[in-house]
């Protein structure tokens, strides 16, 4: 038996499919299919906090040095003040190493549910849904080539 994915609730090997406890042999599947549900707006906006709070500290760098400009100060407060607005866009780089990360990993887990629904004895059973695109992928990658594996081999 060949295992081609495992985790704590699905389980895709060469004869079976096992989600939650119940198990679906290969044999008994005709078809395999996934769907796609709408956006999630809360992830979207999730994503659109995360590039403000990339943006905020480079903003108040060039608002620091646009009020410096327009203040018309003697010369060591110009600098000052410019010199205090570089410090806090120089900030943006440890901190948007964290942000990308947070990014990066809200695209890799996707922003809607997907589902995996097989044809099992004859009757549609919708075997995962889940909102991470990652494992999505992982398990309905596992479950084709389970299947393909389990096709007799067509000879010439």
């Amino acid at each position: 038996m060949v295992m081609f994915y495992d985790d704590r609730s699905v389980q895709v090997t060469s004869t079976a499919v096992r989600v939650d406890g119940r198990s679906f042999p290969l044999a008994e599947i005709s078809q395999v299919w996934h769907q796609k549900g709408s956006r999630s707006w809360r992830v979207l906006a999730g994503r659109g906090a995360l590039g403000a709070a990339l943006a905020g500290p480079l903003v108040a760098a060039l608002l620091g040095i646009a009020v410096a400009i327009w203040l018309h100060r003697s010369w060591t407060v110009t600098i000052a003040i410019v010199g205090a607005s570089v410090l806090v866009g120089l900030a943006v780089g440890p901190v948007a190493d964290v942000l990308f990360e947070f990014l990066d990993r809200s695209y890799a887990r996707g922003s809607r549910q997907r589902e995996i629904w097989i044809r099992w004895q004859g009757r549609p059973v919708r075997l995962v849904r889940t909102g991470d695109a990652l494992r999505f992928g992982k398990i309905y990658r596992a479950l084709q080539r389970a299947m393909e594996r389990d096709q007799p081999v067509r000879r010439r």
